[in-house]
């Protein structure tokens, strides 16, 4: 499994925001990373996660309405936008297959739009959720995302090829449908966690955020990821400032070897 598999890591911008919106309880401020992952697969090119929306730079109430404005300070040039981290490795953003998005926040799925060609694949539940919800009164619309797109709902656990390389895992709890993803490359099997957990510390100290869908749910969720790590596996937290500090980034790769 996973021969051929490529997988960059890509920079789409940071966030500042009072640490409490990502530790319950958490004083002062914190700056996390907001990334995304290629996977280039003998059978196709597909993303993980798409960034922020590119009117965040200009219009932050426009983009994400004024209290999410208040709360959130981006840190985001124009390289940082989905397309332009594709660029970097020479992959033409027209031609992507696949776009996977963890959930539909803002700030894992506005890039979707850059990405006109692709299939968006998004858990059941969570494109339910979306729907459910309506548009939003201010604010950013998850449904917007979906929108007009070819859209695959997968119920669960989904094998993104065919070949166990690549494999959605359901995390609910962070959202209603939260979904991470398992590479299994390089001999061993590495985890991009999305929020399931914010930071890698969050798989023994299970400090939340106070927001959230459900958090019982999303506790059995990072139970589930750190039994996969204890057996071995890679676990790559969401949103964690000293983890991505020691990743590899684009356009050198993460996973694989660079042609």
């Amino acid at each position: 499994m996973g021969d051929g598999v490529k997988v960059y890591a890509l920079n789409c911008g940071w966030l500042t925001a009072p640490a409490a919106a990502f530790i319950e309880g958490a004083d002062g401020t914190m700056k996390v990373p907001v990334p995304a992952y290629y996977i280039e697969h003998p059978r196709g090119r597909a993303v993980f996660d798409t960034g922020m929306p590119a009117l965040l730079r200009s219009d932050p109430d426009a983009a994400i309405g004024t209290y999410l404005a208040q709360v959130f300070t981006p840190d985001m040039p124009p390289e940082a936008d989905i397309d332009k981290q594709l660029e970097l490795i020479g992959v033409d953003p027209a031609r992507i297959d696949h776009v996977i998005n963890s959930h539909l926040h803002f700030d894992h799925c506005a890039g979707n739009a850059l990405l006109p060609n692709a299939r968006i694949v998004v858990q059941k539940r969570e494109a339910e959720a979306a729907r459910e919800a309506g548009a939003p009164e201010e604010g950013f619309d998850p449904n917007a995302m979906l929108a007009g797109r070819d859209v695959k709902e997968v119920d669960g656990e989904f094998d993104l090829f065919g070949d166990g390389s690549v494999v959605l895992l359901p995390t609910y709890g962070h959202t209603a449908g939260h979904q991470s993803m398992k590479l299994a490359c390089d001999g061993g099997e590495t985890v991009l966690a999305g929020d399931c957990c914010y930071f890698h510390k969050t798989l023994t100290d299970m400090k939340l955020p106070g927001f959230g869908h459900d958090a019982e749910e999303q506790r059995r969720s990072i139970r589930r990821l750190k039994a996969m790590e204890d057996r071995g596996a890679r676990i790559i937290a969401g949103h964690d400032p000293e983890q991505w500090a020691t990743m590899p980034r684009a356009p050198q790769p993460m996973i694989g070897q660079r042609a």
